[in-house]
């Protein structure tokens, strides 16, 4: 087994576990109102902000297949696979864990809401992870351009 592979399979597993279990604590009732933010719980139907939402079902399933077809991607392009097995990790276990939660829960479990000085959207730790995980592409692509130089 590759270095890249076991980076991507710790990532993605890692991601997976601590947002499942995180969510679970929040299904099992856990909640709390602060003044800058709350800890409730909701179901998300849609992508960002809701959107996509009138997809119901099929959103999940459309997911899917997004998913697939990065995945044949990088089978066919392993040295952007292996450029960048850490964040991929971190972006395929994010997102295969919000796709689990359509596919048990109906909607992708929601629970941090931040509303000191304006109301922003519900989300979770997968959501946080899928941002971080493009930060690492985007400052590994940039380390890699001033390298070329």
């Amino acid at each position: 087994m590759s270095k890249a592979f076991k980076l991507f399979l710790v990532s993605f597993l890692g991601v997976i576990i601590v947002d499942q279990v995180i969510k679970s604590i929040f299904l099992e009732g856990f909640r709390w109102n602060g003044d800058y933010f709350s800890l409730i719980l909701t179901y998300n139907k849609g992508v960002a902000f809701s959107m996509l939402s009138f997809l119901n079902e099929y959103l999940k399933y459309i997911q899917l297949v997004l998913i697939g077809g990065i995945f044949v991607y990088l089978l066919k392009n392993k040295d952007v696979f292996i450029a960048y097995s850490l964040p991929i990790g971190i972006i395929a276990g994010a997102g295969l864990s919000n796709i689990y939660d359509r596919f048990i829960h109906g909607g992708v479990v929601d629970y941090f809401f931040w509303h000191y000085g304006f109301e922003f959207a519900v989300f979770n730790f997968a959501d946080v992870m899928i941002d971080f995980g493009v930060i690492i592409i985007l400052y590994l692509s940039w380390k890699k351009s001033k390298e070329a130089l």
